[in-house]
Formats: structure tokens, C-alpha cells, sequence
């Protein structure tokens, strides 16, 4: 039985990782289907410590996964974990390896979950391409606090109608000349000391009974327009905006965690106790699976550090 499973390669997973392979605990992490995370998504990255020239997404996460191999962490590269089950002593997980096409299972005496959330998008043709981590096209992103800066005294648009979406609106407000608040509904579904707010901001526009169809972009791949659909006529129009800023919520990457008896909220993210426990003993939770407040990279790495040392600790007491 080895000492502990990491699930998640995002900054939580691999911090993670570099503290518990520092103490000789030998971890193994799982990647999953998009190694490095939603960072890999991002192409300019400007407010994590220590680079003050920026780094790109992919970069800083190539980053921690050698720093991670430095220290003896054994990486399993387009491994998923599928299942895991309670055994004596600790768990048994099941993976399924993408380039070997195999299942395969493995027992370890704890757990570190880091499986991150899923920003929700709509789907729209093409927006993968905004997606995809390689800059292709730009000007779309689930996350105002990482990116607002990038758009200064430009017309931005936020589509959503909660306390997100309010808040995200009066933050771009910061550096953005115009944002414009698209909402499918009339009003908003923000609590209204939010709603009063976000309305009453003089550079704040609401958009009514619209819904998002298209992006439109230039010649260089950057943002430029997006195409709304009026939810009661139909009619078709555009909205010339450099920058859109979705915030229609996150989904927690938790669901091969449903039959297991952890813990979880009504919106599926794990809850936690003292740290980085979880409700299961043996089994720690850090990053964005459990946070639904900050949703940083630099907050994912301090809970990696935290359920790390958790880990070391639990099991210098089983000893």
C-alpha cells in the first residue's frame, strides 16, 4: 500500500505533490484528461508570486510538474481516476489510462482530492478555440480577478444575472471604459443590494432578455463583437465588445466522488473541516473542488500545501 494518491494536476495537485514527495512520502498524482487545468487555458497569467513579467498558463504549469518530478513524484500522465473505495487501512482506486487504453487500481493509505472545477460556458461554435491554451483567439475568460487588467479602457461584457455576474461587472468597472451586463431575463437573480448596486454604476449597461449566439473577431483572432439573440423577438443582433467575461458558475469536478460517502454541498463541491479533511479519514480535500470563494491559483496552492502537510502528519500518527 503506498503512502498517497493525488487526483488533480492543477496548482493544488502539484503543490501538493512537492511538499508530500519533499517529505518522502513517495505520492503518485493523476492527471486526469486535461493535465495542468484550467491554467492551461489561460494565456497570460500576471498576478501569481514571482514572475513580474507574467507567464503563461501552460508555462507555469510545466513549471510545477517538473519541479514536482524533481522532488520523486511519480506522475500518471492521462490517467483518470474513476473510483475509489474504502478499504482497511486505507483505499483502493480505480483509473482508467488514456494512452494504454487500460483499467487499472492501486491501494494507498490516504488521498489528496484536487480535481478543480469547471468554469460553465455555452457551448457556442468556436469557443473552444478560446479554450484551448494556445491564444488562438482571445478575449473570452470565466475569471474577471485573473484577467480584467488585460482590458483597460475597452468595452467589456459579463453574461449572467447573479451575484457573480454583479460582482464580476462592478470589478471590470476598475479598468474596462464600458461593461455591458447580459442577462437572458429581465432582471436579475442577484440578491438585490447587488442588483441595486450593479444597475445604479454609471459605466455599468444592462442587456435585457438576451442570450449570447456567436463571438465575432478580428483579423489577429481578438475579440471584437458578440452576437445576441433576443429571448422574446428573436431578432439578431451585435454588441462590439473587446472582452467577455462569463459567469454563469462553476462545476465541481466531483462526480466519481458521488458513491463514495464524502461529503459534499447541495452544489457538489466537497466540504471540509479542520483544513483539508474531509468527512472520510484518510481522504483530504484542496483547490477549487472545495473552494467557492476565491478560485486563485495562489489560494488552490496554499490548500495544496495545507493538505499536504495534513497528509504527513495523519501518517506519522498511524505510525
Amino acid at each position: 500500500m503506498q503512502n498517497v494518491a493525488i487526483i488533480g494536476s492543477g496548482p493544488s495537485g502539484y503543490t501538493a505533490a512537492i511538499y508530500t514527495s519533499r517529505a518522502n512520502l513517495s505520492p503518485v498524482l493523476f492527471t486526469g484528461m486535461q493535465a495542468g487545468g484550467q491554467l492551461t487555458t489561460t494565456t497570460d497569467v500576471e498576478n501569481f508570486p514571482g514572475f513580474p513579467e507574467g507567464v503563461a498558463g501552460p508555462e507555469l504549469m510545466t513549471r510545477f510538474e517538473q519541479q514536482a518530478q524533481k522532488f520523486g513524484t511519480e506522475i500518471k500522465m492521462g490517467c483518470t481516476v474513476e473510483k475509489i473505495t474504502q478499504i482497511d487501512g486505507g483505499f483502493e482506486l480505480s483509473w482508467n489510462d488514456l494512452y494504454q487504453g487500460t483499467t487499472e487500481t492501486a491501494q494507498f493509505k490516504t488521498v489528496i482530492v484536487a480535481t478543480g472545477a469547471s468554469a460553465r460556458y455555452l457551448g457556442i461554435d468556436g469557443e473552444e478555440e478560446f479554450l484551448d491554451g494556445t491564444g488562438k483567439k482571445q478575449g473570452l475568460t470565466a475569471c474577471a480577478t485573473c484577467d480584467g487588467a488585460f482590458y483597460r479602457d475597452v468595452p467589456v461584457c459579463v453574461v449572467g444575472g447573479g451575484d457573480t455576474a454583479a460582482e464580476e461587472a462592478i470589478f471590470l468597472t476598475r479598468f474596462a471604459s464600458k461593461v455591458f451586463l447580459i442577462h437572458r431575463r429581465d432582471e436579475l437573480r442577484a440578491s438585490k443590494v447587488m442588483a441595486d448596486r450593479v444597475l445604479a454604476h454609471e459605466k455599468i449597461e444592462a442587456v435585457w432578455n438576451s442570450k449570447p449566439i456567436a463571438y465575432h473577431t478580428d483579423a489577429n483572432g481578438k475579440m471584437e463583437a458578440i452576437g445576441l439573440e433576443d429571448t422574446k423577438t428573436g431578432e439578431q443582433t451585435q454588441l462590439g465588445v473587446n472582452g467577455v467575461f462569463m459567469a454563469i458558475g462553476h462545476t465541481p469536478n466531483t462526480a466519481f466522488l458521488v458513491d463514495t460517502g464524502v461529503d459534499l454541498d447541495d452544489a457538489g463541491y466537497i466540504n471540509v473541516v479542520d483544513g483539508c479533511k474531509t468527512n472520510i479519514t484518510g481522504l483530504f480535500a484542496a483547490g477549487d473542488v472545495r473552494d467557492t470563494v476565491y478560485r486563485q491559483a495562489i489560494t488552490a496552492s496554499g490548500m495544496g500545501c495545507m493538505a499536504a502537510i495534513e497528509v504527513e502528519r495523519y501518517l506519522e500518527g498511524q505510525e
